[in-house]
């Protein structure tokens, strides 16, 4: 009898994509989103099959599983992007708010 490498067939790692991380085979939807919508968004894996039909269920329990078997480099993942996403928007003068702000001042 042979096992079945199950992860392997739902989740891929690909240099240039998603900067490398592991993600759904075939999408652009990373284990670390699956994995903040799950947990810090209380999503089910049902309602997170609702916001994205092309995606199995079992995909999504796999996303569960890896991230699982991997937390802690998830959440450093998750840690870094936000990290990153509040530097920016320090760094970043937002369009709108600058746009707003010469309507003001006319």
């Amino acid at each position: 009898m042979s096992t079945v490498a199950v992860i392997k067939e739902h989740i891929e790692m690909t240099l240039g994509v998603c900067g490398g991380k592991p993600r759904i085979a075939g999408h652009r939807i990373t284990v670390q989103n699956i994995a903040v919508w799950y947990e810090q968004m209380g999503m089910s894996p049902d309602e997170i099959l609702l916001h994205y039909p092309s995606i199995n269920l079992s995909d999504i329990y796999a996303a569960l599983a890896y991230y699982y078997d991997h937390q802690e480099e998830i959440r450093k993942q998750i840690e870094d992007d936000e990290l990153f996403a509040l530097a920016m928007k320090k760094n970043t003068v937002s369009l709108v708010q600058q746009k707003l702000r010469n309507q003001h001042e006319r």
